[in-house]
């Protein structure tokens, strides 16, 4: 072997000797990573609720609290000598507990979490602990302590929190593998729920978020894993053009809230004309709509396409015995509550062994000066001999003391100085020992009730720190938004009927309508074929089409009226039909099947209009009658697959539209469902009435505005509206009112004239405000009055509003009702009345409907029902909708 092979040889022995597996390595220094980020860095104890840094902070903070504020970056500093990491994280940390205004009583610019503006450099602010942090977190006697990461000093293991704390301010954070994020709750309802645990009662809590908002905790799941909270904006009409946002979803500010409406309105998703950020203390976000949009349909708008609605996904994980464990908020509640209680228990044995020492010197005290036994010792003359006299002096006297006396006791008294001897005071010393005693019971009692102490202690901390911490968060339950009834129309629809092709881009052809990129769209074509299929910029129907529109589903009002022809020379056939469900871009056949069918007739009809149309048939043999006329009301509504009704077995000429026609649907009932605020027609809530399409509900606010609306399912209602029910315009309304500028109180009656119009009828004094309102055709009302010194009270008054006052204008100031002082003023039972019929001027023949509705899926049979109306039937001609096709 050469020279050189052996080289090679021993080369590649060198290579392999240093090649080391890293496998072992890897897999241990990884856990023991993972296991230092869960456990030292990301997730919060389940003993105090703190992360190691919180915990540090807030041991530094009791370190260099003297009662005076400190600079942030001083107590950074400190907080250096415990946390092994940099001041940025220190200082991030802190900012974030300063600004859920709990434990740190602030001062400077510490950020703001609605505007998301951070805050100054800690060399520039300044923190203390609040009272309430120093009275529920620290107490050194009962608090465990380790080394601190250098050896250097001694650092809480867990502080003594006696108040659930982690559930109050929220927690967040991400691990290796692992995070959590738990919601902050209300401290009031914390406490309640805590002093309902220790009752032995149930309790449930939500979270309460800082940014207020309006939440829905339907599937909150306890805050476990899977759980999910939805909170939205708070969002009102400030006038027809403008809406105000007030309160903003947690987690977001105005800034990221703005930024999601600018991009849904550059994506045509909702339209506005400019947004005004007015936040300071509060929230005041101002959205400029263009003329002709409509507010209520733009509040659903933003919360369909912005951060106005979030989802937010809570995970309960903290740390228990090294450990991280997935909990409940519930359970987590429970756990803090019980961990305080033996706090409390531990914090009154100590108070007891500290009152019982206390008891047993002053005693020994007494008994020692009492009985003069520091003479016994005047002749001793080693330390010894010192002890054993007043050890022998004391030994008649000691049989009532608690423990034995030891050593350390005779030292004690041995350091009792003759001033204090000779100012010794029997009575007091005795005082100051019945005290101890009433101290000592006191204890004894509170460690015997327990539990009735913990609950005094929570009660305690309610009354004293309750303050200002009410529910920030409205709790509600909130009705899905359909984005496809809420987005813009932001494109063109195009149709080119001879060569069968509509979409957006086919500009030179015939404008159908606008449509939004998730609308889909109908087609019926002249050969009697059917299709929806979704907005595109070209797509391939069916020559000779006929119809296009706007496909709206389960849209049960949307009546098609048609005739048609089977087969080359077949018999003629007439149909009506809803279409409410479809498989999209398949095509359906509505004539019977046969080929060369053709349509002579269709007419599509928003809210179920049936016209007249004349047949004209064909002078063909012997046929006597050419010409007669059909009624589209007499054909029953069936469903799409139907044959229809047989027009005639001749070869018709054309057919002619005669005349018009009226809704043949049943008026729309719409219920009002009070626990989402909105109008549906599903049923559910309280029914407002039955709608034609002229009908309007009446709402009355608390602030003395009225007004009459168009029953639409998106419309949004303010918190102050007392009255929402329909409106009957020959019905008056009868008001009570306070008028600030007469300081009397006014009746009056009115007829709304304006339908439209938002208008006050009260007074606009500041100091105006609306007592009663009725809208009963007789009402009554009790007036008390007020007791005046020296005198009787005066017997309350019954009033007739329909006597007292006619109906005048709704500017009137009305009549006063009395001089005297009112205390207040019932509404009282309505006198009987018989309201007149509202017979309309044309009698509507009503026929029931029954809906054969062949679903391409299921094949189920749906009837139509002819008190459902979807809130888009309503819309102007271009949407090509109740169009006439003769042919």
């Amino acid at each position: 072997m050469s020279e050189e092979n052996n080289d090679l040889m021993n080369e590649n022995e060198e290579n392999h000797e240093t090649i080391t597996k890293v496998t072992g390595m890897y897999k241990d220094w990884f856990l023991d990573y993972a296991s230092y980020v869960i456990l030292e860095r990301a997730v919060p104890a389940i003993e105090d609720g703190f992360k190691p840094v919180q915990r540090r902070i807030m041991h530094s903070m009791k370190d260099l609290d003297d009662g005076r504020y400190n600079k942030v970056a001083n107590i950074v500093g400190h907080t250096m000598q415990y946390h092994p990491h940099g001041d940025a994280s220190i200082a991030d940390a802190m900012v974030q507990i300063g600004q859920k205004d709990l434990l740190i009583d602030t001062q400077g610019n510490w950020g703001n979490i609605l505007t998301g503006d951070s805050a100054a450099a800690s060399r520039y602010i300044e923190a203390r602990l609040s009272k309430f942090a120093l009275d529920v977190v620290y107490n050194p006697k009962i608090t465990e302590w380790q080394a601190s990461y250098d050896g250097r000093r001694k650092e809480p293991i867990n502080l003594p929190v006696m108040f659930p704390l982690l559930l109050a301010q929220g927690g967040e954070g991400i691990a290796v593998g692992l995070s959590t994020k738990i919601l902050p709750h209300n401290f009031i309802e914390l406490i309640d729920a805590s002093v309902k645990h220790l009752k032995g009662k149930r309790f449930t809590i939500y979270p309460d978020f800082p940014t207020a908002g309006i939440a829905d905790f339907t599937d909150y799941k306890d805050g476990l894993r899977g759980g999910k909270v939805r909170v939205r904006a708070k969002i009102s009409q400030l006038d027809k053009n403008t809406l105000v946002i007030t309160e903003i979803p947690y987690s977001t500010n105005t800034s990221s809230l703005i930024d999601s409406i600018l991009k849904a309105n550059d994506k045509g998703k909702i339209k506005i004309k400019k947004i005004e950020d007015n936040t300071a203390a509060d929230v005041e976000i101002l959205v400029h709509l263009p003329s002709g949009i409509s507010p209520d349909k733009t509040i659903d708008a933003l919360y369909a396409f912005t951060n106005c609605e979030i989802s937010i996904s809570p995970l309960g994980c903290v740390i228990e015995d090294n450990k991280p464990l997935f909990i409940g908020v519930s359970e987590m509640l429970r756990r803090s509550t019980d961990n305080t209680v033996q706090l409390l228990k531990s914090e009154l044995e100590i108070k007891l062994g500290e009152f019982e020492e206390q008891w047993h010197f002053a005693s020994l005290e007494r008994i020692f000066i009492e009985n003069r036994i520091y003479r016994d010792i005047e002749e001793e003359e080693t330390w010894e001999g010192v002890i054993k006299a007043i050890d022998k002096g004391l030994q008649p006297h000691i049989t009532h003391l608690k423990r034995p006396v030891t050593e350390d006791d005779i030292v004690r008294l041995t350091e009792i100085r003759i001033k204090r001897i000779s100012k010794f005071d029997i009575d007091k010393a005795q005082q100051k020992i019945d005290a101890l005693e009433d101290q000592i019971a006191e204890i004894k009692h509170h460690l015997a009730n327990l539990i009735e102490y913990a609950i005094a202690y929570f009660e305690r901390l309610k009354k004293d720190y309750g303050e200002g911490k009410e529910r920030k968060t409205e709790i509600r339950i909130f009705d899905d938004v359909d984005v496809t009834k809420v987005v813009i129309r932001n494109t063109k629809l195009y149709v080119n009927r001879a060569e069968g092709f509509i979409g957006t881009s086919l500009r030179r052809d015939e404008y159908i309508c606008d449509c939004s990129d998730i609308d889909d769209i109908i087609v019926f074509t002249k050969e009697g074929k059917m299709m929806v299929t979704k907005v595109d910029t070209k797509t391939f129907i069916g020559k000779d089409i006929i119809h296009v529109a706007v496909f709206k589903k389960k849209d049960k009002r949307t009546i098609y009226n048609m005739i048609y022809r089977d087969g080359k020379s077949g018999p003629t056939y007439v149909k009506r039909f809803a279409v409410t469900s479809i498989t999209r871009d398949k095509e359906y056949d509505l004539t019977n099947g046969n080929k060369n069918s053709m349509l002579w007739y269709f007419s599509a009809n928003p809210n179920g209009e049936a016209e007249v149309v004349s047949v004209l048939l064909r002078q063909v043999g012997s046929i006597k009658k050419l010409k007669w006329d059909i009624d589209f009301a007499d054909i029953l509504i069936k469903g799409r697959a139907s044959k229809g009704n047989l027009v005639t077995k001749y070869a018709v000429k054309k057919i002619e539209l005669k005349e018009k026609g009226v809704s043949t649907l049943k008026p729309r009932k719409i219920w009002f469902d009070d626990t989402v605020q909105r109008l549906n027609v599903d049923g559910r809530g309280e029914l407002v009435g039955e709608f034609r399409g002229e009908d309007r509900i009446l709402i009355i606010k608390q602030s003395g505005i009225i007004k009459t609306i168009i029953p639409e399912l998106t419309t949004h209602f303010d918190d102050d509206m007392i009255v929402m029910e329909k409106w009957i315009p020959k019905k008056p309304i009868s008001a009570i009112y306070y008028n600030g500028e007469k300081e009397l109180y006014y009746v009056k009656r009115f007829l709304i004239e304006n339908e439209g119009k938002e208008e006050s009828f009260i007074s606009d004094h500041p100091d105006s405000q609306l007592e009663i309102v009725s809208t009963d055709w007789r009402p009554m009302a009790e007036v008390e009055f007020t007791k005046e010194r020296g005198k009787d009270r005066k017997d309350n008054m019954e009033v007739n509003l329909e006597e007292f006052i006619a109906i005048k204008g709704i500017s009137a100031l009305g009549n006063q009702l009395t001089k005297d002082k009112i205390n207040q003023i019932n509404l009282l039972d309505s006198l009987p009345y018989e309201a007149p019929e509202d017979t309309p001027a044309q009698d509507i023949e009503v026929i029931d409907e029954t809906t054969v509705d062949n679903d391409d899926v299921n094949g189920a049979k749906n009837e139509t029902e002819s008190n459902s109306k979807d809130e888009d039937s309503t819309q102007s001609s271009n949407d090509g909708e109740g169009q006439t096709k003769l042919f």
